[in-house]
């Protein structure tokens, strides 16, 4: 105890006041870009020019702006012009020597939009927009023009690279310009701006706001042919929608047939309250809807408060009307929201004070009182709607009970067969199910080995995934009786898990999860033990693979790592592959190889197996025929493979060796 005290004491030593960092000015946002625009991708760089064109917005909104111009030049450099106010140039009271302008462009949370004198609805009151443009940007030029004069200050990688001149008089211009390009050792040397993405943002804020017109200019050569069924990005237009989210509607059904000829369009004050609400919807007779929500022009793509209200107001209004006219209590009172907009195509936005959003990306609107508005305001104007014209309310109202019905009717089925199959299974310590009572979204890994199993349990999403480990190597069904077969515990855990049934009793429809996916180690034993799982599925579920809903999980072999990165292979020949490339030339490269998957940590295994956004699955298929007799040549052809290798007959396999070691170059022994 004594030593182990006496070497405590040393290490906090090595921990003082000298390692504590202070950083300063933009210096944070190009150490940790994510925390500001959500990553450091292609994807991500496209936040930095919605920052310009929000903020040009906001001009827009607050009466002082009526054009806004995007533009995308060759060289991967943007242009947003506005002709709004201007960015104030006098110095700033608090910062000696430095002007309101470069305070702006170099401190985070610097802005106007924090005591809403100047703006009374703003996209977001972070104020670190145009300052984290600057620090990503390898060069920047703002331009201001104000009482007639035009003034000009450059930046590269947030710092000025000089004092803002006087570039003279102008006349007939007002507003603000910037142009920059992104650092290229932020998002790399190959990230580019991507027309199409960009486009699409513009004509989205042209639609959200029906006051402005937005003047879209890209260079000619970075427009790409369309491919068929897509409509080209034009070089240059202007856009401007006098009708808001109304245009907006129609342009995204593009001719689609609709319930209802007239759909739910309008636009309403908030009560004793600075800002208003704008929504469009309506409900395609194909029910292929969407949902598209924006703040103050920001696009939400993970909703918040203000769809909360609109899904609230909508469904007591619809609810209050349905009792009206007296239809079924108990069948209204089992509508929801989801039985409402599951189907429609909605647009909704609004504008208020103060916004909060979740994160600086603003991809979640929290404001608590845009629900008790919206909520409130749609409700009066949809009972309206409902009230105005009972024959379109009504073929609404019938459209809706009928999927309220279906989805009961579908819920109640999938309980039963759930219920049916879990009494069945009962197997304490080898199946871990998921939470979710529905098949859609969910998976069941079949592992080899309780150690194996018990990593997997820890890694797995215990939302949407199970596991079911399976003790050492199957039988192998191709050379085994039926009687044989049934008696195996392994073949009848997978048969009772799945519960669709064997061979001619096999129902896809009765399949408990989306996916069956097969885990073993990245090793011989590991491909022999999927390769039983294969002959059985193939065997006893060939509608399985038919359906595409077999795969193989492919868990790496070796962890790689040299300083701070770590890299993953599947194989030797990926190893390679890595230390040649990713690895070259930066020294001692430390290689560990997996022994198998009960031996990986379950963070790992999470990370390079399981997870949906790092993982490779590798679907199991049949090769498809277009004409009858080659898909029964091929299912031939097939059944005698499975024959050879897996069969009764070893004489077979051996031949098979004997014919094909030739190609083989190295044997991993």
């Amino acid at each position: 105890m004594p030593d182990l005290f006496e070497n405590l004491v040393q290490n906090s030593d090595d921990y003082s006041a000298k390692d504590i960092e202070v950083l300063e000015g933009l210096e944070p946002v190009r150490r940790r870009p994510g925390m500001y625009i959500g990553g450091s991708d292609e994807h991500a760089m496209h936040h930095l020019v919605a920052e310009l064109l929000d903020n040009a917005m906001d001009e827009a909104v607050a009466g002082h702006a009526t054009r806004i111009e995007v533009e995308l030049g060759l060289d991967n450099r943007v242009t947003v012009r506005d002709n709004g106010r201007g960015i104030p140039v006098d110095a700033h009271p608090k910062f000696k020597g430095k002007s309101a302008l470069e305070v702006i462009m170099t401190t985070l949370h610097s802005g106007a939009k924090f005591a809403e004198k100047v703006y009374t609805t703003s996209g977001g009151l972070h104020g670190v927009g145009l300052s984290v443009v600057n620090a990503l940007a390898d060069n920047l030029t703002v331009e201001v023009a104000r009482d007639r004069k035009l003034y000009r200050q450059c930046y590269g990688q947030g710092k000025p690279k000089g004092k803002l001149k006087n570039a003279g008089g102008t006349q007939n211009r007002r507003g603000t310009t910037i142009t920059f390009q992104p650092d290229p050792t932020i998002f790399g040397e190959s990230a580019r701006f991507q027309p199409d993405q960009m486009y699409r943002m513009a004509r989205s804020r042209a639609y959200l706001f029906r006051g402005v017109e937005i003047r879209w200019i890209c260079a000619p050569g970075l427009i790409k042919k369309a491919k068929k069924g897509q409509t080209a990005i034009p070089a240059s237009e202007t856009l401007h929608f006098p009708n808001g989210l109304g245009d907006f509607l129609q342009a995204s059904l593009n001719g689609r047939r609709t319930l209802t000829p007239e759909p739910f369009v309008d636009r309403a004050e908030f009560p004793d309250e600075e800002g208003h609400v704008e929504w469009a919807i309506t409900w395609p007779g194909d029910e292929d809807g969407f949902l598209n929500s924006y703040c103050n022009t920001i696009p939400t793509a993970d909703g918040g408060t203000h769809e909360q209200g609109l899904r609230a107001g909508l469904i007591k209004s619809l609810k209050a009307y349905a009792e009206l006219i007296g239809n079924n209590k108990k069948k209204i009172a089992q509508l929801t929201a989801d039985d409402l907009l599951g189907g429609a195509c909605a647009i909704l936005s609004v504008f208020i004070k103060s916004a909060l959003f979740q994160g600086q990306t603003k991809e979640k609107l929290a404001s608590p009182t845009a629900a008790r508005l919206v909520e409130s305001t749609v409700k009066d104007h949809f009972d309206h709607w409902l009230s105005g014209n009972p024959e379109r309310a009504k073929i609404l109202l019938d459209r809706i009970v009928e999927r309220a019905d279906e989805r009961l009717r579908r819920r109640r089925e999938r309980e039963l067969n759930r219920k049916s199959a879990t009494r069945k299974l009962r197997l304490p310590g080898k199946l871990t199910d998921c939470a979710r009572n529905r098949a859609d979204g969910t998976e069941i890994f079949l592992v080899e080995g309780d150690s194996a199993g018990g990593s997997a349990k820890q890694a797995r999403d215990r939302e949407t995934q199970a596991v079911l480990p399976l003790r050492g190597k199957i039988l192998n069904v191709a050379s085994a009786t039926q009687d044989k077969m049934k008696a195996n515990q392994e073949i009848s855990d997978i048969t009772l898990a799945l519960g669709c049934g064997l061979s001619h009793q096999f129902d896809i429809d009765k399949l408990r999860y989306e996916r069956v996916i097969i885990m073993t180690d990245a090793d011989v034993d590991g491909a022999h033990i999927a390769a039983l799982l294969m002959t059985f599925f193939y065997r006893e579920m060939q509608g399985l693979i038919e359906a595409g809903r077999l795969y193989l999980a492919q868990p790496p072999l070796y962890r790689l790592s040299q300083g701070g990165e770590t890299a993953y292979a599947r194989d030797d020949k990926h190893k390679d592959h890595l230390l040649e490339t990713r690895f070259k030339g930066r020294g001692k490269v430390e290689i560990s190889r997996f022994k198998g998957l009960g031996e990986m940590p379950a963070r790992q295994l999470k990370q390079t197996t399981m997870e949906p956004a790092g993982r490779t699955l590798l679907r199991v298929t049949l090769t498809d025929a277009k004409e009858a007799n080659e898909a029964r040549a091929q299912k031939k052809e097939t059944e005698r493979l499975v024959e050879r290798l897996m069969g009764r007959k070893p004489e077979l396999r051996f031949a098979f060796i004997q014919e094909n070691a030739k190609f083989v170059s190295e044997l991993d022994v």
